[in-house]
């Protein structure tokens, strides 16, 4: 990786970045011999995006946040893959069609875990294009996966696509695609707050201690230390798989997008208790507003035997409807699915976030990182996420996102490629 300070002359105006400090990506996530990815002058190509847009045939969701490396000119010959337990990320370099411009752009790609298929014929297809997109030479494709699926798909991943698959450890790539971020990567890691939901915070190189929390189907929060330096201290089960899991015997709600659309349009307060329904009024003396919930659908239980009592009394319609002629009682009907998302989705984060505060206290970090997949930009998502970090904190910590939080393994795993038959035991090695 460039250790040099970046040139904007090339770049859109609207694009124009800040000269940069000497990076120090070469001691801190490169192995000697590693193909480097030239991040000088680095940055997010912000595409418009409407809707439908980025859905393709092949099942995969194309995120529209690509980043353009203009100084990359090496050969890429590799993608990489983190197949977690709900979603594949897919992540690859390609050469721009058409473009006069030198370098080229990281991809990203995600499936939803039983599309595994689908992401095989994906990368059949790069294999196929490879060439053109990347420069390399015909049959030179390799996959570096991590996560889980590296393991349990590994033989299907060899036969089906028929190239060279290196397994990486999953904690590992993490925190090299998070300290990539956050080191290089302009306008990606932010703050979020109602006034100002996406500040962004320059690169820093000061980047240690700090937690990742990383929220896929459970969550894992990591102590990062230094440069390969981390320990797992801590986690719950309670995570993106717990709320796809219930949300779907809840609701009709097909897929994780479908949720977090839903959560977007229901109201909480007509399933969980808040400080306001037990008090009349807040608790102030302990901090506690009105609208502060007290109890995750602690409204549920008492409505619903409230419901069940005016049915048997035969006055249990509600809000004008008639009564139904599929025999399901009204009292089932009283939970909108967009609140009952709502509700499930403050749970959840909420629980994460307070977790993730003591963490840090015990062990005395102050900066805190979400990733994974579970964010995915969504508002309501770190709005309480953000929320728990400076409640439990009295203002004294702040909550950090990033643009590709969903990608931190598969940037990882890309980064960490090795061109065959080096290293140290082949570098002392004569002919055979």
């Amino acid at each position: 990786m460039s250790s040099t300070a970046s040139s904007s002359k090339s770049q859109p105006p609207a694009l124009q970045l800040q000269q940069r400090r000497p990076s120090r990506l070469d001691e801190a996530i490169l192995a000697p011999g590693a193909v480097k990815i030239n991040v000088q002058g680095a940055f997010i190509v912000d595409e418009l995006e409407s809707p439908g847009d980025n859905q393709s045939e092949d099942g995969a969701q194309h995120d529209t946040k690509g980043i353009r490396l203009p100084h990359h000119t090496a050969v890429v010959s590799h993608i990489a893959l983190d197949i977690g337990g709900s979603l594949t990320k897919l992540v690859y370099f390609s050469r721009e069609a058409y473009s006069k411009e030198l370098g080229g752009r990281l991809n990203f790609l995600r499936f939803e875990a039983d599309q595994i298929d689908q992401c095989f014929e994906f990368i059949l297809e790069l294999q196929k294009k490879q060439q053109a997109l990347d420069g390399s030479k015909p049959g030179e494709l390799c996959v570096m996966a991590t996560g889980g699926g590296a393991y349990k798909y590994y033989d299907d991943m060899k036969k089906i696509l028929g190239v060279e698959v290196l397994r990486e450890d999953e904690m590992e790539c993490l925190i090299i695609g998070l300290d990539f971020f956050i080191t290089e990567i302009p306008r990606e890691v932010f703050t979020h707050d109602e006034e100002d939901p996406m500040h962004f915070e320059e690169p820093r190189l000061d980047i240690y201690p700090y937690l990742l929390v990383n929220i896929g189907s459970g969550v894992s929060m990591v102590k990062v230390s230094g440069p390969r330096q981390y320990e797992r201290i801590g986690g719950t089960s309670l995570g993106g798989g717990t709320l796809w899991g219930l949300l779907s015997l809840l609701t009709g709600a097909r897929s994780f997008d479908d949720m977090l659309a839903m959560a977007d349009r229901g109201d909480n307060t007509k399933v969980d208790m808040l400080v306001g329904d037990i008090y009349g009024t807040d608790y102030s003396k302990i901090g506690l507003k009105t609208t502060t919930i007290a109890s995750s659908f602690g409204k549920v239980f008492k409505m619903k035997r409230q419901g069940e009592s005016e049915a048997e009394d035969g006055s249990g319609l509600s809000n004008g409807d008639s009564r139904q002629a599929d025999g399901a009682s009204t009292s089932d009907r009283a939970f909108a699915p967009e609140d009952i998302s709502r509700s499930l989705l403050y749970a959840v984060s909420n629980n994460i976030g307070q977790i993730a505060y003591l963490q840090c206290e015990k062990h005395k970090l102050e900066h805190i990182y979400f990733g994974g997949s579970f964010i995915r930009g969504h508002r309501q998502t770190m709005s309480t996420l953000a929320f728990a970090i400076k409640f439990w904190s009295n203002g004294n910590k702040k909550a950090h996102f990033l643009r590709h939080e969903g990608y931190l393994g598969s940037v990882g795993a890309f980064l960490k490629r090795q061109p065959r038959n080096w290293g140290r035991r082949n570098s002392f090695e004569g002919p055979k």
